[in-house]
């Protein structure tokens, strides 16, 4: 029933002759920006997907550095 309803709507998208299945990927380039923005501007508690990558990669940075003074 689920996979019915599904095919139902996968065949109204328009231009399956032109494009096949090509034609849903201005959805997913939509789908991906909102993405992006969700992480750029959402805050979750205090910090953004961004803050938590950017600290991590400094701190990752920090660590390299430690490890190659040590040597």
């Amino acid at each position: 029933m689920f996979r019915a309803q599904v095919r139902r709507v996968l065949r109204q998208v328009p231009g399956k002759q032109r494009f096949g299945i090509y034609r849903f990927l201005p959805f997913f380039f939509v789908l991906g920006g909102t993405m992006e923005w969700i992480m750029i501007k959402v805050r979750v508690g205090q910090e953004t997907f961004y803050d938590v990558y950017r600290r991590k990669a400094s701190e990752r940075q920090y660590q390299k550095r430690l490890e190659d003074l040590l040597k």
